[in-house]
């Protein structure tokens, strides 16, 4: 392996080089940079749009455009909301929330090969107490039977 030594001469040739670059060039090197380090947007990515596919009254009922930076906090956001929802179900009829989880799903831009979150999931189960059961009721005098007795709290 070879080492070029470098030359106050090469190093303020390139600080010139630097210096006069063209609009697009970051590097110094005269070639234009890729449209999504700069922060330019392609046109797929422009044209790109986000739109929620549940029955629930949710955000993104109607498709919307948000910009590749903004789109992972805002699919985050969007995927709350669904949980939140599962928890206001639960309580309103009774119920408990077992699981809640929210996949977010990435995917590479065609045009300009950026890293873009495509959207999300969320999946949410619901356990529901139904005490008008027979099955339901014999259980809950079983672990009556159980428990009672277990915890003794006596004052002096």
């Amino acid at each position: 392996m070879t080492f070029n030594p470098i030359s106050a001469q090469s190093y303020y040739n390139n600080y010139n080089n630097y210096m006069n670059r063209t609009s697009g060039d970051v590097s110094g090197t005269g070639k234009e940079e890729d449209p999504h380090k700069t922060g330019c947007e392609c046109e797929t990515c422009k044209r790109r749009k986000y739109q929620d596919g549940s029955n629930e009254m949710v955000s993104f009922k109607t498709a919307q455009h948000m910009s590749p930076q903004a789109a992972a906090v805002r699919v985050r956001a969007h995927e709350q909301e669904h949980v939140a929802n599962a928890y206001d179900k639960a309580a309103q009829k009774n119920g408990k929330v077992i699981r809640a989880s929210v996949a977010i799903h990435t995917a590479v831009c065609p045009e300009c090969g950026r890293t873009y979150v495509s959207g999300g999931v969320t999946t949410t189960q619901i356990k529901y107490y139904n005490e008008d059961n027979p099955y339901q009721k014999d259980l809950k005098e079983q672990d009556h039977g159980k428990y009672a007795g277990m915890n003794a709290d006596f004052s002096v």
